[in-house]
């Protein structure tokens, strides 16, 4: 399989090194506008080549789209317009219900497979790519029904020999959950993050005081904007009720510790354990 990646950041990056890692692809191009980005994945062996879009298209049998999500839709447009009825197109984007809405009337989308690799980490760039990176990891196909069986079955078998288990959803039940379990902890750690740079101006006591647990509360506020803000306003409407449920949840607490009420603190706590029984499933 020639595969083509567009975007050689964290998640494009790694997905081409397991590929080679693997052994999944003959070949794996990459797509990148960044120079020093493409320079970068040359020189760690993410790629075999950085070519320019249509030629990478052109010798592909899988083009995978990696970038920002407020990209994809229009590039997903441009790449359809390109493929053949023997090559297949995924993107590994956060968010889905744009995407599906705009590619849903195009000749080609049965070439199409919208994936999302549930995996990421607070680096960013090919420097932090790796090649285990997807490996006990789900991924998320959405609106498998309007993708060709073909295009499909590779996809799924390609998951599969990532090491990946796959679930199937809606794209507005992916947006859902992702704003959930994914989007309001990068929200809680830039907010958590700022709120403790703007309190603590001596930034040393932050370093000697920080333990365990503020370290990894705060470890996703090292994200990158550029990835997280396209996110956010994509799935805006999800997002904000997600934090409207947060901001409540938050007012509770802080009335049960204004009123120094410990059973009601301890309500509070006992029912947030419940958390290991479906994290440890």
């Amino acid at each position: 399989m020639r595969v083509a990646v567009v975007g050689l950041g964290l998640i494009g990056g790694s997905f081409a090194l397991a590929l080679k890692d693997k052994n999944i692809a003959s070949s794996v191009v990459g797509v990148e506008a960044n120079a020093a980005n493409a320079e970068l994945a040359l020189k760690l062996n993410l790629v075999d080549a950085v070519l320019p879009l249509a030629e990478a298209v052109e010798g592909a049998d899988l083009v995978a789209l990696a970038v920002p999500v407020d990209a994809i839709p229009q590039l997903a447009i441009k790449i359809l317009n390109r493929v053949t009825d023997n090559q297949i197109v995924i993107d590994m984007g956060s968010t889905k219900q744009e995407l599906c809405e705009i590619i849903s009337q195009h000749p080609r989308r049965g070439r199409f497979v919208a994936t999302h690799p549930m995996w990421g980490t607070e680096f960013s760039g090919p420097q932090a790519a790796t090649a285990d990176s997807f490996a006990g990891r789900a991924v998320v196909i959405c609106e498998a029904e309007r993708s060709d069986s073909d295009a499909l079955e590779a996809v799924e078998n390609l998951y599969f020999r990532l090491g990946m288990s796959q679930l199937m959803m809606n794209p507005e039940q992916h947006d859902l959950h992702a704003a959930y379990v994914s989007h309001i902890s990068h929200i809680t750690s830039f907010i958590l993050s700022t709120t403790v740079l703007e309190k603590e101006r001596e930034e040393e006591a932050i370093f000697n005081l920080a333990g365990g647990g503020f370290d990894s509360t705060v470890r996703l506020a090292k994200s990158s904007a550029e990835t997280w803000i396209p996110i956010f306003l994509q799935n805006k409407y999800n997002v904000l009720d997600v934090l409207r449920e947060y901001i409540h949840q938050l007012n509770i607490f802080r009335k049960a510790l204004e009123k120094d009420d410990t059973q009601a603190l301890k309500q509070i706590i006992t029912k947030a354990n419940e958390i290991k029984k479906v994290l440890h499933k």
